[in-house]
Formats: structure tokens, sequence, C-alpha cells
């Protein structure tokens, strides 16, 4: 019998110390969404989002001698609070991976009843297991692991905007240190144009008005200037957020210009080919919708969701026996036998034969099977079904979306590089010219000052007007990186190649069967 009861202890010891192998390691996810980022923007997430990093070192290297884009949005990825924080969410899928292909615990069962009078107790116990799990395991770790891929491609998606994001604010900063750079500029020829003036009053060429004209445009400059040093510490700061930084946002010292327009021929169809296949919102839908199905399944298992198997064990109870009197024994022998007759007493082999012949305990299988007649699950696998057609239409909503989103970006890019580059080789030069021309004519007479006044607000709009086209053409760039989950030179490259891409019918999911 204690032999018994020893298996029973080892059986327990196996069952919860291959239980307890699991480990939640989720490094490998972790670099496979870092993986998606880079093919989306060129750039690299963090490894481990558990681990900490000397975060604050790595961004004063980045910043020490200036922050080009490319460094703002290194940075971005590295020390930017969401980056980890939306990363984490990869390792609680990770985590749910390894929780679903756990068995459940096996079920220890033991009572002790004592008998009346004392003597041996009565004792069942019995260990049992939920069998359920070889049918059920499979199709909920099958769900887990779909969720798990729709958790990285989810973050990696968050990132890449997280990337945009920075992207446009960067060159925001970039143009709002235009304008005041552009603003610094007309105070000085406000200025100019003030002595220039002052000069005519003093020789007697023009009257008071001509100054007074060219002093309240001096003061305007002056307060636009103010305006202007206002909006591009706004901009600094609004990228400093994005930069995750504490430092002072006036200290950001940007390296890269507002990028030159490129006219080049845009191939908006080929493009929404590209979003179709790397957009990682239509890739996580995929997966959410792969999950659905796998969770349809998973439900259909729960029909039979608790078979258990085991092993009982039980001792039947035993009176304690009095002790023998002898001579009471002898008296009632000899009366009942009408002589002096000794008691029966058994020899020691014949009590030995006696106990072996007895049952003291009983060993068997168990079986327990909760019957589904009343509930069979019908409403979560119809939930769940309806959860699969769900997903199934956002999927497809998405792709709706792109495609118009992309023809939108495409075509807001072409008309902004058109306009920026209109600005550079007519319109800009036009209004030096202009400016130059009437700042002649009112020196040598030909010309009054309101002249050069409307040629200097002519080309501060013309100037401003051009910083707002490189800028809008900067951000029309960065948009179709958004919405085509790729970097702009890759889209330049693949625009021009001619071999065909891969169906997004491929990607398709297939009806679940009812």
């Amino acid at each position: 019998m204690f032999r018994n009861w020893i298996y029973l202890l080892l059986a327990s010891s196996v069952i919860a110390s291959v239980s307890g192998c699991a480990n939640v390691d989720a490094n490998l996810d972790y670099i496979r969404s870092g993986d998606e980022v880079h093919r989306a923007i060129g750039a690299r997430s963090l490894d481990n989002p558990e681990a900490d990093l000397e975060i604050p070192d790595v961004a004063a290297n980045l910043i020490a001698d200036g922050l080009s884009v490319e460094d703002a949005v290194k940075l971005a990825m590295l020390n930017h609070p969401r980056a980890r924080a939306v990363l984490l969410n990869v390792g609680m899928a990770r985590a749910d991976v390894v929780q679903a292909g756990l068995w459940s615990n096996p079920t220890l069962g033991l009572s002790v009843r004592l008998p009346e009078g004392g003597g041996l107790s009565n004792i069942e116990a019995g260990i049992a297991q939920n069998i359920a799990n070889l049918w059920m395991i499979p199709a909920r770790k099958e769900a887990a692991e779909r969720d798990l891929d729709r958790a990285i491609l989810t973050a990696a998606r968050e990132l890449v905007l997280l990337a945009i994001d920075t992207k446009v604010a960067y060159f925001n900063a970039v143009g709002a240190d235009e304008s005041l750079s552009i603003a610094g500029d007309n105070v000085a020829l406000t200025q100019q144009l003030l002595q220039i003036s002052e000069a005519r009053l003093e020789a007697g060429t023009v009257g008071s008005l001509d100054v007074n004209l060219a002093r309240g445009q001096s003061l305007k400059a002056q307060v636009d200037f103010r305006s202007a040093r206002l909006d591009s510490s706004n901009a600094l700061r609004t990228l400093a957020t994005m930069l995750g930084l504490t430092v002072l946002a006036d200290e950001l010292v940007l390296t890269d210009p507002l990028p030159a327009p490129t006219v080049r021929p845009l191939d908006a169809d080929r493009f929404v080919e590209i979003a179709l296949e790397a957009r990682l919102d239509v890739r996580a839908a995929l997966e959410a919708t792969e999950a659905a199905a796998a969770q349809v399944e998973f439900e259909l298992a729960k029909v039979w969701s608790n078979v258990e198997i085991g092993l009982s064990i039980e001792r039947n109870a035993r009176r304690a026996q009095q002790d023998r009197k002898i001579l009471a024994d002898t008296v009632r022998s000899s009366i009942a036998n009408r002589g002096f007759t000794v008691p029966t007493i058994e020899t020691p082999g014949q009590r030995r034969l006696a106990r072996s012949q007895r049952i003291e305990s009983i060993l068997g299988p168990s079986l327990s099977v909760t019957l589904p007649i009343f509930d069979q699950n019908q409403a979560q696998i119809a939930k769940a079904k309806m959860t699969y057609l769900q997903n199934r239409a956002l999927l497809d909503a998405i792709e709706r979306v792109i495609v118009q989103e992309t023809h939108g970006a495409v075509d807001r890019l072409a008309t902004a590089w058109g306009l920026a580059k209109l600005f550079e080789s007519d319109v800009l030069p036009q209004a030096q010219r202009t400016l130059e021309i009437s700042e002649a004519t009112y020196q040598s007479g030909q010309a009054t000052i309101l002249n050069v006044i409307d040629a200097q607000r002519s080309l501060l709009e013309t100037r401003r007007s051009n910083v707002a086209a490189l800028q809008s053409a900067a951000i029309a760039s960065v948009e179709l990186e958004r919405v085509t989950a790729r970097p702009m030179e890759q889209l330049l490259g693949q625009s021009e190649s001619q071999s065909p891409a891969p169906s997004h019918e491929s990607m398709r999911m297939k009806p679940v069967e009812d």
C-alpha cells in the first residue's frame, strides 16, 4: 500500500516539474518587431525593452554634433517612452503563447474518515488529469501565436508612426527656423530702407511721410521676427517631445535642411500594390483574422472541455481489537464445555495468513466526463465566428482606404514638388529682381517708397511661401512613406522597376467552415 502512495507522489512531482519548465522569453519577438520597423523606415527599435539601457548617454552622443533626420528617428526609437511601452505588448503576447501551451494542473484528492471506537481509518485518495488538453491546446496555441504575430506587427506599426511623426516634427522645426531666418533678413532689409529714407530726408529729396512709412515697416518686421522666434521655439519643443528629451529644446541643432524638390514620375498604382503588401496594419489585420479563425477551432474543441482520467486508491477502515482476557476466556470455554477447556489461541503464522487474505486497499483507474448535454458552447462558437467575419470586414475596409490614401499621397507629393520647383526656378527670382529694381528706382528718385515697400512685402511673402512649399514637399514625402510603409529611397527605386508584385489575393483568408 505504501508503495502505491509513493507512486502517486512521484507522478505528481513529474507532472509539476514538467509544467514548471515553461519560460517566457520574448527577445526573438522584439527582434522580429525591430526588423519590421527597419524595413518600413530604415531604423531599428529597441532589441529588448525589458532591459535597462544607458539611453541618456546614447541621446547625448546623438545630439552632441547636431541632429540629422536619421539621428532624430533613431533617438525617438530608443528614447521615447512610448516606443518601450508598445514593444512590451509583444512580450505580453509571448506570455499568452506560453500560457496557451501549458497543460492544466492535475487534481489531487484525499479524504480520511476515522471509525468510531478507534482503529485504522478509511482513506480515499486519487490523482486525475484533464486530457481535454490533447485537443484543446493545439487550437488554443494556434490562436495565441496568431495574436502574437498581430502584436508584433501592431507594435511595429505604432513605432513606424512614431518615426513618421518625428520626421514631420523635424521638418516643421527646420521650416520654422527657415521662417525665423527670413524674418531676420526682413528686419535687416527694412532697417536698410529706413536708413535710405532718412538720408534722403536730410538731402531734402523726400518728405517725412517716407520716413514714417519706412519706420512702420521696420517695426512690423521686428514684430514678425519675434513671432517667428516663438514659432521656432515651439516647433523645437514639439520635436524634443517626440524624441523623449528633457533638455532645453533651444539647445537642439538641426543639421539637415528641407529637401530640395525632385520632380520625378510617380506610379500611384505601383505604390498601391506596395502598400497592400507592406502596410503593417494590413498584415496585422490579416493576423487578427487568422487568430479569429483559430479561435473558432478552439471554441469547437471546448465542447468536451472536461475529460479527466486518473488513479484512485482506497484503504478500508478496521475497528481496533480489544485486549484479550485469557482467564475470562478460559472460564467461559470451560463452562460451555462442562470441563476445564483452554481457549483457542492463534499462532503467529495463522495470524499472518489471515491478514494476507484480507483486502485492505483498492487501486484502480478513474474517469470523469462532463457531458455536453445542455451547454455545448454554442454561444461562444457563434461569437467566435462573428468575430472572424468582423475581422475580415475590417481587413477589407483597410485595403479600400489604402487605395485612396496612396493616390492622395502621390497627388500631394507631385503637386508639392512641382510647386516648390516653380518657386525655386521662377517665382522667387522674379520677386528678388522686382525688389532690386524698385530700390534702384527709389534711390534715383524715379519711384516712391510705396513701390519699395510693396516689393519688400512681395519678396517676404514669396520667401515664406517657398519655405512652406519645401516644407509641404518634405512632409508629403514622409506621408507617402507612411501610407506605403517603405522608405522613400526604396519607393523611388521600386517605382521604376517593371517586375510584377505578388498578388495580395494570396493573403486573403478562406472562409471558416461551419
